[in-house]
């Protein structure tokens, strides 16, 4: 299974220079775990629920007085949406990530998360039962092509 076959293709995003509390807003109202940073349109960083809570309590600052980038985490770690799930979660796990924004050819096309991840879980758990059993058939009608051969 790929990423393009599970991400959200619908992605809050707000520029850099945003302030916090304009994100957040954004996210409660999205509904969404996230906001895409961008400078000049392009994606360039993420910031989380996580991260506007760490803002929250670092600092003593209004959220309207703090700006995305202050925040974001960055580099941006990305995936293209041909990447394998698999090799996306590893990515995530690498990078202790639980959002990949997802890019091709330098333009955002969607998001995977951990949450796409588990709720797809079961179709890849039967995928990959469907895979393993024609392998079997496979090898079984090979074990006979031999045994005919011979």
């Amino acid at each position: 299974m790929h990423v393009h076959e599970l991400m959200t293709t619908t992605v809050v995003t707000a520029p850099a220079g945003s302030p916090l509390e304009r994100a957040v807003e954004r996210m409660l109202a999205e509904r969404v775990g996230s906001v895409v940073v961008t400078r000049d349109g392009d994606p360039a960083g993420i910031v989380t629920e996580t991260d506007a809570m760490h803002a929250g309590a670092a600092t003593d600052r209004p959220f309207a007085e703090i700006e995305l980038w202050e925040v974001a985490s960055s580099p941006l770690q990305t995936v293209a949406p041909s990447t394998t799930v698999r090799d996306a979660v590893g990515q995530m796990q690498r990078h202790d990530v639980k959002k990949l924004p997802v890019v091709e050819q330098l333009e955002l096309a969607g998001i995977v998360t951990v949450t796409d991840v588990v709720y797809a879980h079961s179709d890849i758990v039967s995928r990959a039962a469907d895979a393993a059993s024609r392998r079997e058939r496979w090898e079984t009608d090979d074990d006979r092509w031999h045994l005919d051969a011979g």
